[in-house]
């Protein structure tokens, strides 16, 4: 499920913080490196499970609607289009995504407060409005347009996120959202898809990759910030942005550490994180010094 990319930018983000602590360690550097991706990987199961959470908020209102002193007759009959959705059983009855969520330990429990404003947002929208009353409207592609509307780049929301864990943040939501969009693209009815994505798409090559990129930029960091030097003479390299070298060392280090990935790849790889992260002249300053 988690890409390479991905991957590159927390192991980025680690020998960031390796590289600029006095007191770094290299082995409590690892573990909160896959931790970090263990997070994500949880962050995802959040967004698999929320239009459960929905849902039940949504019935939740339907209950309190029941008991008013003067019922309305949409209220005494509320429209079930969307608690009845498809995709929501096909959630519902999905046991490896319930397995998984436990072994994550996955809950919305403290956050409803944020949902229901979520949710009522939603629910008073034309947007909802034309779903529940069009009969041919997909059930699949309203939850679709839900997460695209009010979920992504919802700075309130992200930041709550941010509040939970201190390992995710704003990329780390778009990109789990965006993974929990192509996962629901995925099922077509009640009974379909009942898979479930593992972390990694390769267990085994994922995570040596992973701790493999990690120590040997660091062990290997004398020599690369040498094959830096040469090709800026020019510059010191302390001048550079500390970002920029980061990449830039991490690069070098797949260009000689690992020769199964094909050289053009990495330096796409690193153009396109430098456009992510650094300033805007950073992709082509490490672009020439790479190429």
């Amino acid at each position: 499920m988690l890409n390479r990319r991905l991957l590159r930018v927390k192991v980025f983000q680690a020998l960031y913080g390796y590289f600029q602590s006095e007191n770094a360690d290299i082995v409590q550097g690892e573990k909160a490196l896959f931790l970090s991706i263990d997070r994500v990987y949880q962050l995802y199961l959040h967004f698999l499970l929320l239009p459960l959470e929905f849902s039940h908020i949504a019935q939740l209102q339907m209950e309190e609607a029941k008991g008013k002193v003067r019922p309305s007759k949409d209220d005494i009959h509320p429209n079930l289009k969307f608690i009845d959705g498809y995709v929501l059983k096909a959630l519902e009855s999905n046991q490896l995504l319930k397995k998984k969520a436990n072994d994550h330990q996955v809950s919305w429990d403290q956050h409803q407060e944020i949902l229901q404003r979520i949710w009522r947002k939603v629910k008073t929208s034309e947007f909802y409005n034309q779903y529940i009353q069009n009969e041919g409207a997909d059930h699949r592609k309203f939850i679709i347009q839900l997460y695209q509307r009010y979920l992504l780049d919802n700075e309130d929301f992200y930041t709550l996120l941010q509040e939970q864990s201190i390992y995710w943040d704003f990329e780390d939501c778009d990109f789990a959202i965006n993974m929990a969009i192509r996962y629901f693209d995925k099922i077509k009815s009640a009974e379909s898809y009942k898979t479930l994505p593992e972390q990694y798409k390769d267990n085994e090559d994922d995570a040596l990759f992973v701790r493999n990129l990690y120590h040997k930029a660091i062990t290997n960091d004398a020599e690369n910030n040498n094959f830096i030097e040469e090709k800026t003479k020019n510059w010191e390299v302390e001048r550079i942005a500390v970002l920029d070298v980061i990449l830039m060392k991490m690069a070098i280090t797949e260009f000689l550490q690992f020769p199964s990935i094909p050289v053009k790849v990495t330096l796409n790889e690193y153009i396109e994180l430098a456009k992510q992260f650094s300033s805007p002249k950073s992709k082509l300053f490490i672009n020439g010094v790479l190429d």
